[in-house]
């Protein structure tokens, strides 16, 4: 008998790559059990097992959970290249964790491990990958490929990345300019999938730019919107007072959240409605990620990203 897999099991070994993987065979299974499972085929690289055929590429793993043969296909090169960027700002660190599980995660938690499904998805279809993290400047940018010792260090240094949690810098965002650099430095005609909270504020005019730039530059955009929905756009909070701090800069203020809740929302909504209107006019696909609600959706909306391309 079957057990079900618990991906937080895997969280104690401290592997994100094991974490990614495991993300990823729970991803694939559910998609070949569910009304898309066509689709999940086509983008997983798998066909069912026809009589008489090679048993070669059997994937033995996903026949034990499902009970049906598929065949891994590896007859068609993609020549996908996916440039993966983070921004890894202090304000991607809301909300504060005490226990960090894929239960409970902050932003920039949510979006390594994100990040790290779609890095299995890519090695999985022979997509060449890169990634991008930045603050205020560029911490780190590699060129898209897709050797194993490539995938070996992405890891690696997503790791790395993911014990800026303990630290206590603040970390400043500069949204614009690190998109600027990035559109210049990867290749043309890129899938460039982006993990952001968009929280520039005082530099909408040039995000908007640097969105526009990509686009220019001939690269398809996802630009996953990640927020924590019940606290920073519902601003679900107890009516009495608290301390609020920017955690770029310090800047503490104090007030009940009840008195502000309606200016605060309203601003929010402002901002939304100017992201959502000037992607649609440089055809970058935005996506809200509410990072309560799991990895399926940036998983399913890479793949609808990458049938339109393919």
């Amino acid at each position: 008998m079957n057990r079900k897999i618990d991906i937080n099991e895997f969280y104690q070994f401290d592997n994100l790559e094991l974490i990614a993987d495991q993300m990823v065979e729970g991803f694939i299974t559910g998609l070949h059990q569910s009304p898309f499972h066509g689709f999940s085929v086509e983008f997983a690289e798998y066909h069912p097992y026809n009589s008489g055929e090679s048993t070669k590429n059997i994937d033995w793993k996903l026949y034990g959970k499902t009970d049906k043969l598929f065949v891994k296909d590896f007859e068609e090169e993609t020549n996908l290249r996916c440039q993966l960027i983070i921004d890894c700002s202090s304000s991607m660190l809301f909300p504060p964790q005490k226990i960090i599980d894929l239960k409970h995660l902050n932003k920039l938690y949510f979006s390594i491990y994100a990040a790290a499904a779609l890095i299995q998805l890519l090695r999985r279809q022979r997509d060449a990958v890169g990634l991008s993290l930045f603050t205020d400047r560029l911490l780190l940018h590699t060129l898209a490929k897709s050797s194993t010792v490539h995938h070996k260090f992405l890891f690696s240094e997503l790791e790395k990345c993911m014990q800026l949690f303990d630290t206590k810098e603040q970390n400043k965002t500069d949204i614009a300019q690190n998109l600027h650099e990035i559109a210049e430095q990867i290749h043309k005609r890129s899938l460039v999938v982006i993990f952001s909270d968009a929280f520039d504020f005082q530099d909408n005019e040039n995000l908007f730019l640097a969105l526009q730039h990509l686009r220019h530059n001939k690269h398809n955009v996802i630009f996953f919107h990640v927020y924590d929905k019940n606290l920073e756009l519902d601003f679900n909070y107890q009516n009495r007072p608290y301390k609020f701090i920017d955690m770029e800069n310090g800047n503490q203020f104090k007030f009940n959240a009840s008195d502000l809740k309606d200016i605060y929302q309203k601003s929010m909504q402002l901002f939304l409605n100017e992201l959502k209107i000037r992607c649609g006019q440089y055809r970058i696909d935005l996506v809200d990620v509410d990072i309560n609600n799991g990895f399926h959706q940036v998983l399913m909306e890479y793949l609808l990203k990458r049938k339109k391309m393919y």
